[in-house]
């Protein structure tokens, strides 16, 4: 992958390209891990230039063989401990909540791209939005805290509560808490 040619093509263009539609075999594992944070680490070191992350992160996809950059000639497997994105802002407009990952990606919370809860690799279940090419953006706390002081909660029937957020006609879980993990005193 030569990462000076993709910088020059890329110059200019924000535009994401159809990495979804380019099927390369895979090609081999590349040494780079995205850390659970949303840093980005090759052979153990962290990024030297902003600009090869926003490259790489477009060329970025989830498919049967994992998370892998893409190229219409090229496929690399590459580690990711989480997801590969984060959202680190949310604003809400015209009945929706909008979100923006660290690579600037602007995501509208709705039914093609809604939050769900998954599972942290330490077991939490936590929201995650999805984004585009099988990737999802964790929150980030601040985002998180932004969206629990809008959220309505609701009874589950299983004795808990989940608290909610509505964005583009629909109701979307940002969290869970059940009788269990209740102080005594809260029942």
């Amino acid at each position: 992958m030569n990462i000076d040619r993709l910088l020059q093509h890329q110059q200019g263009s924000a535009a994401i390209p159809p990495v979804n539609e380019w099927q390369p075999a895979l090609s081999g594992d590349i040494d780079i891990i995205i850390q659970a944070d949303g840093s980005w680490l090759h052979e153990g070191q962290p990024f030297a230039r902003p600009a090869i992350l926003r490259v790489l992160a477009s060329l970025l996809r989830h498919d049967d063989d994992g998370y892998c950059l893409v190229t219409p000639v090229e496929k690399w497997r590459l580690q990711v401990e989480d997801r590969p994105l984060m959202a680190v802002e949310a604003d809400f407009h015209d009945d929706a909540w909008w979100f923006t990952t660290q690579f600037d990606d602007v995501v509208r919370l709705d039914a093609q791209h809604p939050l769900s809860l998954s599972r942290t690799p330490e077991g939490e279940r936590v929201p995650e939005i999805a984004v585009r090419f099988g990737l999802g953006a964790r929150l980030h706390r601040n985002v998180f805290y932004r969206l629990v002081d809008q959220a309505t909660p609701r009874h589950t029937e299983d004795g808990g509560y989940q608290l909610r957020i509505f964005s583009a006609g629909n109701w979307y879980p940002l969290g869970e808490l059940y009788a269990d993990d209740m102080p005594s005193e809260a029942l």
